[in-house]
């Protein structure tokens, strides 16, 4: 006969592991797609170790690590090289405009090698560990200096250089990736032919055969494959390939400047630069704004003592009419006359180019104007980096840090009424200490990393394309599955008089008890083997009472006519305030890291650091 403890404890254990089965259930904690805080755990994330003063290189890595579209675009990146043909990228295709690249410089930027090194760098910093952990930088400084093929030095130390290192070298790689893939479509990949090595469209590479003339056959075959060559890539050219749609490089922006001289009210052509960082020269003040820092680019400045080419060109032609005027000399008139015609289609085209062949005078005696200087952001990027220059350039280069306080926003708006892009803050850069020396430290946001979280898994994923797939995955409704399996919200929404197809806990049968249902949760002990059903009736047993304390918990009060009452609708209004508030504390936590140290931080905190901020990071907002 067997003994009755050893019974027991086995019954005993068997329905500890079926409530943990139905607490999982009916309430599950996602710890890694949700970041739940139910956990006792203290959370954490991957610290960097700082070998030789390399806090400028881990505060830069800390900060990008928590912005979810630039990770979303590395990821999007690497997979679509890795999807391509190799001979895609192997096919070596130089800038249109510039300088000629050399080979090892081009194969490097088409093949992606900072690209897919900062990628696998991210992926770690947001591990999510269970304990404190800390990992070596080297591993993408190492990247870096196999791609520019140079040590990094330590000695300078700037984290807005290493940024602007960083940003550039993605910039050219992306581009360097476009021009290959563009090139690709037009003319076709044959990874059997020799790859060129420029990017010309108008030569053809395949050479004249004069042996093949002789035969007739062969010259037959040959023109017949390269035939079938050409349609295909003259097929391939008339594509519509929509490169444009290309989600490009997420902090990469563009500005125009033009000129407007206030006397002819002239307008010169509009200057475009393109930036990964924008740098905002900080005024010597005891306390300024990031406002009034945009204000020093993008307000309109006016310049006195400015030569206009309209004026200057305007001023040479009233001269010359004058001088044919009063002139006797009939080939200095019809010299005169043609030079006015030159000036006249000049000034009404193209002002900046003045004929070469017109003698305009002395540059010193050209009028001199008032001009106003506009500067307008064009292209927004969705990741803003912001510079704080705060050096100050004193007698005999000597320069030293200005500390002034920077107020800046949490929600920070750029652009005209009609065009107005929003803004988020993600991640600051502070820096403590002098000019030559001190301490870079990072606050990162601790918001939910895109590339991470799927909040429906039925639904598709647009993290590599935003085309969707031919075939994606069909939806399934819960409630039409006739599955015994029961979800939190269907018992939520279970009532005496629910007409459902999906089963119910209150059909299964459950063994009377000494106690409430509500209250137990350890099966009946079997006595003289009457109850062959221990463990099944244990499990149903903890099943009622975790779906009658879920009921209990979740149903509004209702008065006696079915109608909730005012305590109820009370209770659900003070749940509703509490959810809201549980998602505006999540949304004021940050990361302050220094290194090897973690620990979080508040909104207030991250406002407060106007003396320190150094770099700024904000994400375009959707």
């Amino acid at each position: 006969m067997p003994d009755k403890s050893a019974t027991v404890v086995s019954y005993a254990a068997g329905a500890s592991l079926a409530a943990v089965a139905l607490i999982y259930v009916f309430g599950p904690t996602f710890t890694i797609d949700h970041d739940s805080t139910a956990g006792s755990r203290k959370k954490t994330i991957v610290g960097l170790r700082n070998q030789a003063n390399d806090c400028f290189i881990n505060s830069v890595l800390q900060t990008l690590a928590g912005l979810g579209d630039l990770r979303m675009y590395l990821i999007r990146e690497t997979h679509r090289r890795r999807i391509e043909d190799p001979a895609v990228y192997a096919n070596l295709v130089q800038p249109l405009s510039g300088s000629r690249l050399e080979q090892w410089r081009l194969q490097g930027l088409q093949d992606g090698l900072v690209t897919q090194g900062l990628k696998d760098m991210l992926d770690a910093l947001n591990e999510r560990p269970i304990a404190k952990k800390a990992i070596s930088p080297f591993q993408f400084v190492r990247v870096l200096e196999v791609a520019f093929r140079q040590r990094i030095s330590r000695q300078q130390q700037d984290a807005q250089e290493f940024l602007q290192i960083v940003a550039e070298r993605l910039k050219d790689e992306y581009h360097a990736a476009q021009r290959a893939r563009f090139h690709a479509r037009r003319h076709g990949v044959s990874p059997a032919a020799t790859p060129p090595t420029n990017g010309d469209d108008a030569k053809d590479d395949r050479g004249d055969n004069d042996d093949d003339e002789a035969n007739g056959e062969k010259e037959s075959d040959s023109d017949s494959s390269q035939t079938k060559a050409q349609n295909i890539r003259d097929a391939l050219s008339t594509a519509q390939v929509p490169l444009e749609l290309e989600e490009g490089f997420p902090m990469e922006g563009k500005y125009e400047s033009h000129l407007e001289c206030q006397t002819c009210r002239y307008k010169t052509k509009p200057r475009e630069e393109t930036f990964c960082t924008i740098t905002l020269a900080v005024p010597h003040v005891s306390s300024t704004s990031l406002n009034a820092c945009f204000d020093g680019i993008f307000k309109t400045e006016y310049i006195d003592d400015f030569k206009c080419e309209m004026c200057r060109l305007v001023q040479t032609k009233a001269n010359l009419e004058h001088e044919a005027a009063v002139s006797t000399s009939e080939s200095f008139k019809a010299q005169a006359r043609e030079s006015i015609e030159k000036l006249r289609v000049a000034i009404e085209t193209d002002p900046e180019n003045p004929p070469e062949d017109v003698e305009l005078g002395d540059i010193r005696y050209a009028p001199k104007r008032k001009i106003a200087k506009t500067t307008r952001m064009t292209i927004f990027p969705k990741v803003l980096a912001i510079h704080l220059s705060r050096s100050i350039y004193g007698v005999g280069q000597m320069t030293q840090k200005n500390s002034a306080k920077v107020a800046f926003p949490e929600q920070l708006p750029l652009g005209g009424l009609m065009d107005q892009h929003k803004y988020k803050l993600l991640g600051i850069i502070t820096h403590r200490g002098g000019h030559n020396s001190g301490h870079y430290e990072s606050f990162r946001r601790q918001n939910q990393v895109l590339p991470y979280h799927n909040a429906n898994t039925f639904q598709q994923s647009d993290v590599y394309s935003k085309t969707p797939t031919p075939i994606s995955t069909p939806e399934i409704n819960p409630r039409q599955a006739a599955s015994p399996a029961i979800s939190t919200p269907d018992l939520l929404s279970m009532s005496p008089t629910a007409n459902s197809s999906t089963p119910s806990l209150d059909s299964l049968p459950v063994p009377p008890r000494s106690v409430p249902p509500e209250r137990s949760t350890a099966p009946s002990t079997p006595v003289n083997g009457k109850d062959k059903d221990g463990d099944t009736s244990s499990l149903r047993s903890v099943a009622a009472s975790t779906k009658s304390a879920i009921s209990r918990l979740a149903s509004p009060k209702s008065g006696g006519d079915g109608t909730a009452s005012p305590g109820g609708l009370r209770i659900q209004q003070a749940s509703v305030a509490k959810a809201v508030k549980r998602r505006k504390v999540a949304a004021d936590k940050w990361w302050r890291v220094s290194d090897e140290k973690v620990r979080e931080a508040k909104t207030s905190e991250v406002l407060g650091m106007q003396r320190e901020v150094y770099l700024l990071f904000y994400e375009l907002e959707k």
